[in-house]
């Protein structure tokens, strides 16, 4: 299948050209395409006329999308719906992610996927908007995969936070009041390659790693897996502000897919690969 990641330098689009490696993608990111351009993205991408795009591009930096909202939700949002167009023009299936940032985390339950969104922050207002881009499009191929708290080897992430704050050997306090499911990107990237090889039906897919913790047990396990001795202790949301309100409880449940691995395991990988 002739495929395009959009966003291939990123943390995820990485890990994206690994998984679809034997299909030969295109790996586009800023140097080749500007999918705020509408001209541009209609152009490029009907010259290529690929059968499956992925766009892994995204304004994720969630406190500076508080100063900077028109940009992420142009970003984010309206550029998602210029691909929507292009895709159905060409006839070609289009993935995009979002994030579990669309909730307010007020459930301690959890969301499915047809939870109805509420965000509480700019980033989360922009991926909605992104969210909405594609389901009001003529486009018939589409999935929206959610995620959450996503790590890998390519991009700053929290993992590589903590690792380096451990060697600093100073005392590190970490949030125990926002709860969620920490992500490999490399799992996220199978779990994308599986979806459209199973031609599973169009529409919203949430894809996280099993299980739940807080940023404070993700930060406690990493220091397990990785040997390190910390002074590690909990704090509050309170004790640590930003700019950006994060949602309490952002669990993403899986109700239409089999769950993926459990994250504990899948961070164990994370420190053995290269």
């Amino acid at each position: 299948m002739k495929t395009l990641i959009i966003g291939a330098k990123g943390m995820l689009g990485h890990e994206l050209a690994k998984a679809f490696l034997d299909w030969k993608p295109f790996l586009w990111d800023t140097d080749e395409i500007d999918i705020t351009n509408q001209a541009q993205v209609n152009e490029k991408i009907s010259d290529l006329a690929p059968e499956l795009i992925v766009n892994a591009a995204a304004y994720t930096n969630v406190d500076g999308c508080e100063t900077n909202e028109a940009l992420a939700t142009k970003v984010n949002g309206i550029a998602v719906g210029y691909l929507a167009e292009v895709a159905s023009k060409i006839n070609a299936t289009l993935v995009h992610y979002s994030t579990d940032y669309v909730f307010d985390g007020d459930k301690k339950e959890g969301y499915g996927e047809d939870a109805e969104p509420n965000p509480i922050n700019a980033y989360g207002r922009s991926k909605l908007v992104g969210e909405k881009a594609i389901q009001s499009s003529v486009l018939k191929n589409w999935y929206i995969i959610r995620t959450a708290w996503l790590y890998g080897k390519d991009g700053k992430n929290f993992v590589e936070t903590m690792l380096s704050l451990a060697e600093k050997g100073q005392p590190i306090k970490v949030i125990d009041d926002q709860v969620g499911s920490p992500t490999y990107a490399v799992d996220l990237a199978q779990a994308t390659r599986e979806l459209v090889e199973n031609k599973k039906p169009s529409g919203i897919y949430h894809r996280t790693g099993s299980g739940q913790t807080s940023w404070y047990g993700f930060a406690k396990e990493i220091f397990e897996v990785f040997g390190k001795s910390v002074d590690l202790s909990p704090c509050a949301t309170s004790e640590y502000p930003l700019p950006a309100k994060r949602p309490a409880w952002s669990v993403l449940q899986s109700t239409k897919l089999k769950p993926m691995r459990d994250w504990k395991e899948a961070l164990k990988d994370y420190k053995t690969s290269p």
